[in-house]
């Protein structure tokens, strides 16, 4: 028989480490993060070893081939952002041979312009054969994939874990598909999964023209308490439908596309049987919560997490899986 979750200890645990987060530094976490990133950026820039390797025999004429769909990417037209030395950085060859496949599908037209940075991948506006998409071309170079090791371990989708660097970025790559592609069959507010190969995950793109859309930190809603209860709906039922928990959820891991927050990242969500499953649970609702407080609304996290664990869900029901 399933051990019933102790819920009470969970909230009891999650209590305590909020006590512990208030007595430590008030300094903008987020900001350290971006300056320290910033920096390891430039000195990738200034250790870049150059981009002659495409000139090899067995690589020119892959290269040649794609090369006037990364155009974007190389700093022509009117987004100039990343030059021959970051593009090294962020196109390894093997990266490079995962966009050719995924070129040569169809499913990439060209990679128009840089949207998002961060310390597991980088995000590209691109187009496709039915219009706007989004790349995100994770990190094959860096180590911060051992640090998410603890949400593929215990995941029964993702057996053998092997620790090498690549694996576990490839790995991490198929399971954020495989959870967009399991929260969306449920009707849930996420990104389109439109496909993937290694490092690569291709996408529904949230944006303008220019720009991507806004997070939900970066914007004041005129209605905090529909998206409130719009948001608890979501983990809901990706809690008691999906049986997922998302394992990241805050303001900086959901976007605000067409007035209505979309949830994105979705890399690091498990399963129910996963053994943190109840703590990432906890921490998703609490960080709802938080938000929620922060927007002048009164809500207690005891009564979210009932909600979530509780809420009537018989009107939701799995959408038709496309042929």
């Amino acid at each position: 028989m399933r051990r019933q979750p102790d819920w009470d200890n969970e909230l009891s645990k999650d209590t305590k480490q909020r006590r512990h987060n208030r007595r430590r530094s008030k300094g903008n976490a987020d900001e350290q993060y971006m300056d320290k990133e910033s920096s390891e950026f430039i000195r990738s820039l200034e250790s870049s070893k150059g981009t002659g390797w495409m000139a090899e025999k067995k690589y020119k004429r892959m290269f040649t081939e794609i090369e006037e769909g990364l155009s974007g990417v190389l700093g022509d037209g009117p987004f100039e952002w990343v030059d021959r030395r970051v593009f090294d950085a962020v196109f390894d060859r093997l990266t490079l041979m995962s966009l050719y496949k995924l070129m040569k599908s169809g499913i990439i037209d060209t990679l128009d312009f840089p949207i998002a940075r961060g310390k597991e991948a980088h995000v590209f506006h691109g187009t496709g054969e039915n219009g706007p998409i989004a790349v995100k071309i994770f990190h094959t170079s860096n180590a911060v994939f051992k640090n998410l090791v603890q949400y593929i371990e215990g995941d029964p989708r993702f057996g053998g874990l092997r620790r090498r660097h690549r694996d576990l970025v490839d790995i991490w790559v198929r399971k954020e598909f495989r959870n967009l592609s399991r929260l969306e069959k449920w009707g849930l507010s996420v990104p389109k999964p439109l496909g993937t190969h290694k490092n690569v995950l291709v996408m529904e793109y949230l944006g303008t023209d220019t720009a991507p859309s806004p997070r939900l930190r970066d914007v004041e809603v005129a209605d905090a308490q529909s998206v409130y209860e719009e948001l608890l709906e979501f983990l809901a039922v990706t809690w008691q439908k999906a049986n997922m928990v998302h394992g990241d959820f805050s303001p900086y891991n959901i976007m605000w596309h067409g007035d209505k927050p979309v949830v994105i990242d979705v890399g690091q969500a498990v399963v129910q049987s996963h053994p943190k499953s109840q703590e990432f649970l906890v921490r998703d609702v609490t960080r709802l919560v938080e938000w929620a407080n922060k927007n002048g609304l009164d809500v207690e996290l005891a009564e979210a997490m009932y909600d979530v664990l509780e809420m009537d869900l018989s009107h939701i029901d799995m959408k038709q899986e496309e042929e």
